[in-house]
């Protein structure tokens, strides 16, 4: 084994953003609260300046997302909507490095989910690439997310501290994983036995005298969206009181500039990235759980950088003293950045915030038309060599595109694909397996049927395989009495899910009506369940399967986690992989499923 140390940080910014340069006159009267007067700071005047760039949810998309989950819809001025390609680390290293030109005060956070439901170009190698592609894009900062847990706490601390992987070594001769140069902040989650945070809670940006707090928080509900043994031993904290917490220590430290990094988020009324969310009011185009935060994290917070529902934003919700406060996200797998100012002032260590001068954000698109970082393309190359021998083998044929992630309905089609597979993988286990639910938040990307390399059009290989069931759960078969399944249909709707459904894919030959004109439960229509055209029995055993995560009652499905005689068989993707390899071929390619097992009612 070779043992490195850490190495040292190192900055291209000074060079990119040239020399510092002095706050002209009237820049610094715009920025000036009512009646206050311009004064001389270490940087030539009283206020600087700090330019926060951000983004979210990358999920080691180092390499452009295919489909529609590399694509961002921006509103056009005549009131139509176009699509545009985005996203690649290659191009989000470009768009970074161009913003930070001519700001020296530029700094850089995240707010979850960098790692894990990953391609597997950086899922093959527990996410090292990406960490170190995050790395040389000079990441400053990064809040844990949900998916930061994917693999537990240990794997966590290896990828901020660095070294080997502990089953699968080091993946190149003479070179060991040096772990990340950012901080991994995680305030509200806490070792069970010691009450501390597992990792850093907050830290302290710091330039030429201009200071600036980072706290991190990830959902508190992670526990409900992680495997089980990814949160063992752990316990997650209200984001509210957690993030006050740390503000008050900063503030205590003479730390009044803060920032929340914060993986929880919210749902814009519009899908595209430049809708204006504040059009009828302060935040009136946003709703959802970040809301809610938003309304209730302290004052002192000066900013919130969120993320996890992978909607794009810049909204102002206003603080609990009234005050506007910009609320942002930038969508998922680097296909956007976001820019906001920060105006500081030396005076009082504080942003400003006043109907004068307060802190503004905006999306930018991380084109595809502009040139590629070539760092980033080296990197993505190594690590591609050491991924082909897998990543490129064939294991079916499809005739279309087959929507997952970028489905435009509950149902999508490569969900009741998944779900197939799943059934027959469990009927070979158990031949009394009757049908397979497949839980949406699974599935990470769509099958395309254009040429991703040199496979040829229609061919399904192993890494786009990987790319849509990154998570190596198992399949799992469970007894469920019709009545628990009854229940568990009736949880996508209510519950925890009652806000935000969480619709189920079917195998085929189970089919119901969902009307969205009820609300909670009642959206499932009881009498319409059928499988195979009969009647669901509250009374009768079926044998259901469904992945490890969903049978521990993952994603708010109690009732699946009380399924009784389990039976573990192949990882999900191995399922998935067989079944295509089985019932297609390049003369005879899969179609897509209609996804009409599931009427919708609206």
């Amino acid at each position: 084994m070779h043992i490195t140390t850490k190495r040292p940080r190192r900055r291209l910014r000074a060079a990119l953003a040239g020399a510092a340069t002095l706050v002209t006159a009237g820049a610094l009267m715009a920025a000036l609260p009512a009646g206050a007067a311009p004064q001389k700071g270490a940087a030539g005047g009283r206020y600087q300046d700090v330019q926060l760039l951000s983004f979210n949810d990358f999920h080691g998309n180092l390499e452009p997302p295919a489909g529609s989950s590399g694509q961002v819809t921006e509103d056009q001025a005549d009131g139509t909507t176009k699509k545009i390609d985005a996203g690649g680390v290659e191009y989000l290293a470009s768009s970074l490095r161009k913003a930070r030109q001519g700001h020296p005060y530029s700094v850089t956070a995240a707010a979850g989910d960098l790692i894990g439901a990953s391609p597997l170009l950086s899922g093959l190698f527990h996410d090292e690439p990406t960490v170190e592609a995050m790395n040389k894009l000079d990441l400053d900062v990064t809040s844990v997310g949900n998916h930061e847990f994917d693999e537990g706490a240990g794997e966590l601390a290896r990828l901020q501290s660095g070294g080997c992987h502990p089953k699968d070594g080091c993946y190149e001769d003479g070179r060991t994983f040096e772990g990340a140069d950012y901080p991994y902040l995680a305030a509200n989650v806490t070792d069970e036995k010691t009450g501390k945070p597992i990792l850093k809670p907050y830290t302290v940006w710091k330039h030429k005298g201009v200071k600036v707090g980072f706290i991190g928080v990830t959902l508190e509900g992670t526990p409900d969206i992680v495997s089980a043994e990814g949160v063992k031993g752990l316990k997650f904290h209200d984001e509210i009181e957690t993030v006050d917490k740390y503000a008050k220590i900063l503030d205590k430290q003479g730390v009044k500039s803060i920032v929340a990094l914060v993986h929880e988020g919210g749902a814009p009324a519009s899908a595209s990235y430049n809708y204006d969310c504040d059009t009828g009011g302060a935040g009136s185009g946003i709703s959802g759980p970040i809301v809610d935060i938003a309304k209730g994290v302290t004052s002192k917070v000066d900013a919130l950088v969120t993320g996890h529902t992978h909607n794009a934003y810049a909204c102002t919700i206003p603080d609990p003293a009234g005050k506007p406060r910009m609320v942002t996200s930038a969508s998922s797998y680097g296909k956007l950045y976001t820019d906001t100012t920060l105006t500081y002032d030396r005076a009082t260590k504080d942003v400003v915030r006043t109907a004068v001068k307060s802190p503004t954000s905006e999306n930018h698109v991380v084109t595809r038309t502009q040139a590629k970082a070539a760092d980033m393309t080296a990197l993505i190359g190594r690590w591609n060599k050491l991924a082909a021998p897998v990543a490129n083998q064939p294991v079916g044929f499809i005739s279309a595109d087959v929507p997952g992630r970028g489905a435009t309905t509950p149902e999508a089609p490569l969900g009741d694909l998944i779900a197939d597979a799943q059934l027959a993988h469990a009927k070979s286990l158990d031949p009394k397996a009757s049908l397979a639910l497949m839980n949406p938040g699974g599935i990470r990307s769509d099958l395309v049927f254009k040429a991703s390399g040199s496979e040829g059009d229609g061919v399904v290989t192993y890494g786009e395989g990987f790319a849509v069931q990154p998570f190596s759960n198992t399949v799992n078969l469970v007894d469920l009495t019709g009545e628990q399944l009854v229940t568990a249909l009736k949880q996508q709707v209510s519950g925890a899910n009652a806000a935000s459904p969480k619709i189920l894919q079917p195998s085929a030959g189970l089919a119901y009506t969902l009307d969205m004109t009820k609300s909670g439960a009642d959206r499932v229509v009881t009498d319409s369940i059928r499988l195979n055209g009969a009647a669901i029995d509250p009374a009768a055993t079926y044998r259901v399967a469904m992945n490890s995560f969903l049978a521990g009652g993952g994603d708010g499905f109690a009732a699946l986690g009380a399924g009784k005689n389990p039976l573990v068989g192949s990882d999900d993707l191995k399922a998935f992989n067989d079944y295509l390899t089985a019932n297609s071929t390049a003369s005879k390619p899969i179609a897509p499923p209609k996804a009409d097992r599931i009427t919708i009612v609206k």
